[in-house]
């Protein structure tokens, strides 16, 4: 029977060995979350998961690659359920509202601005932490996003531009410094009612800079 470290190796990880992998990442979430990057340990973290150190360093050989995959999965997965975006929807103020509303909501969940924090607090000494969370992130919801835009100028229902500069701005006008006071801890988190007021503003500006032309 083939140890964790040949199926590791091997054509590809049975279904327990994913689930495994999702216990290891669970673990290190928490002892993540409560230490930071510089205190949490590999033994903390394999006690923290349930598992033995020589498991823990057959899925991930280091601290540093631990948290690149937790962060990176994190940000991803974000990106995907936010930003499933049907192309061929006319109703585009729908369409950003729906997407402005779920941004926000997610974006101000307490362990995501965590999370935020401990890569900013990161990424000086492991510049690459902070570029995969950009590309899994960031630049994953604006490309998707870019692409939505596109197809309703090819349709008319907004004026030409520069999409991809469009998808930031639109993103932008949506939480529009309620990140950076999430950040500072300078704040509470949105209520719905200023959710939905953002969201407002945001699709209005939107549309004066980048709705169809009279």
């Amino acid at each position: 029977m083939a140890d964790a470290a040949t199926l590791e190796r091997g054509a590809g990880p049975l279904p327990a060995e994913g689930e495994k992998r999702r216990q290891i990442l669970e673990g290190a979430r928490r002892v993540f979350m409560a230490s930071g990057f510089d205190g949490a340990s590999m033994g903390e973290i394999a006690r923290a998961a349930g598992v033995s150190k020589g498991t823990l360093y057959v899925y991930f050989d280091s601290k540093e690659a631990l948290f690149e995959a937790l962060t990176v999965e994190e940000k991803a997965g974000l990106a995907e359920n936010l930003f499933r975006l049907d192309e061929a929807d006319p109703d585009v103020r729908a369409v950003l509202t729906r997407l402005g509303a779920s941004y926000l909501a997610m974006m101000a969940r307490p362990e995501h601005v965590s999370i935020i924090r401990m890569v900013i607090g990161a990424c000086e000494k492991f510049p690459r932490f902070g570029q995969a969370f950009y590309e899994a992130g960031p630049a994953c919801g604006v490309e998707r996003l870019k692409a939505y835009l596109d197809a309703q100028v090819v349709a008319g229902r907004l004026r030409p531009a520069d999409t991809e500069l469009a998808a930031k701005h639109f993103l932008q006008l949506c939480q529009a410094g309620m990140l950076t006071r999430l950040l500072f801890n300078a704040g509470a988190s949105p209520s719905e009612d200023e959710i939905r007021h953002r969201v407002t503003e945001a699709v209005r500006v939107f549309y004066a800079g980048y709705g169809p032309a009279a």
